[in-house]
């Protein structure tokens, strides 16, 4: 996943989404074989407007390989969700406006409500995903936990 992001600053805005789907063939291929070919036909395609992506991927190739060793279901979880730095970028958001907190504890509450809103949040996600649950009955409680303009102290 890291590697598609990468590979998208090249992209300009306009071609992005069609590069991006371009780079999904590979990614999604059932085997390395497979993921070779994608990656030539994307060559084909791409490799005169975006040379530094075609160098990138294929200079990474070998770390790119063992992903096609897991199961497609495996495969879909590491590629669709990167949990840890979901979990760092909204523990981020939610202090980054707060200049200061009155103790540990407050700063502890807090956490401790935003990690309950984000698991409710990926129970929808991965339901709605990998279950076909619409994420409405998937989560039992879908109302934030945090208001969007919470006090920085916490009762």
């Amino acid at each position: 996943m890291h590697l598609v992001r990468y590979s998208l600053n090249y992209v300009s805005w306009k071609l992005r989404k069609t590069v991006a789907a371009n780079l999904r063939t590979i990614y999604t291929a059932a085997t390395v074989e497979e993921a070779e070919i994608r990656l030539d036909e994307f060559e084909d395609k791409w490799g005169a407007d975006f040379p530094s992506i075609i160098q990138s991927w294929r200079r990474n190739w070998a770390r790119i390989i063992p992903f096609f060793a897991y199961p497609p279901e495996i495969r879909r979880i590491i590629y669709t969700t990167n949990a840890i730095e979901s979990v760092n970028m909204s523990l981020r958001k939610i202090t980054k406006n707060r200049a200061a907190f009155p103790s540990d504890e407050a700063v502890l509450k807090l956490f401790y409500l935003a990690l309950m809103n984000i698991s409710r949040r990926e129970v929808a996600i991965f339901a709605k995903v990998f279950m076909g649950i619409p994420a409405q009955q998937a989560a039992t409680n879908t109302r934030p936990l945090i208001p969007a303009a919470a006090p920085a102290v916490c009762p």
